[in-house]
């Protein structure tokens, strides 16, 4: 009896997760009324009715998509600015180069969270605005965390915000306008906290 419960938890997580993930990149790609819920499910590879048995609403679905999307963002963002750090350079260089690359134009269901959602974010319910303003929170300290040492939090607030409207207008433009953009901001980043090693 107790290894079909756990069998039936362990499906049920796996399944919850499935979810969660298809809504992660659905939110990104479409924006939050872009999320419909047969849609999801539909895609998750489950029944629309089945909904219910793992979240109490849809706000409830999407402060989880957008948690895991910030936390995929993070992880992402990290394993590519290692790379580049093992090739010389410091980390905000690295984070800029990577951040306000020309494919991340396009890697809308992958990318940055923020992006996308920003200029929806004020007209959510609480408890997906507070999840929102986790996910700049989180963007803001990894920024700070690849300026320089003592570098304030206010600081890395306005580099955060130059990022992601960078982006966000680079994806507006889209080709060779919205590159240009991106390549005005890492030039304009870099010449503020120039590339020099740290001690």
């Amino acid at each position: 009896m107790m290894t079909i419960m756990s069998l039936s938890a362990t499906r049920k997580e796996l399944s919850h997760a499935r979810i969660v993930d298809v809504a992660s990149k659905a939110i990104r790609r479409a924006g939050y009324r872009g999320v419909g819920l047969a849609d999801i499910m539909q895609e998750a590879g489950l029944t629309h009715g089945g909904f219910y048995a793992h979240f109490e609403s849809r706000e409830a679905l999407l402060v989880e998509a957008m948690a895991k999307a910030g936390h995929d963002n993070i992880s992402s963002l990290t394993e590519v600015v290692e790379r580049r750090l093992r090739k010389g350079g410091t980390r905000f260089q690295a984070l800029v180069e990577t951040y306000l690359h020309e494919a991340h134009m396009a890697r809308t269901e992958d990318g940055c969270v923020v992006a996308a959602l920003s200029s929806e974010m004020t007209r959510q319910e609480d408890r997906v605005r507070q999840e929102a303003q986790r996910r700049v929170t989180a963007m803001v300290a990894m920024v700070q965390a690849a300026l320089p040492d003592g570098t304030d939090e206010r600081e890395a607030a306005v580099v955060t915000a130059t990022m992601v409207g960078a982006l966000q207008l680079a994806r507006t433009l889209g080709g060779q306008a919205g590159q240009a953009i991106l390549a005005h901001t890492r030039q304009a980043l870099l010449e503020r906290h120039p590339p020099t090693p740290r001690r």
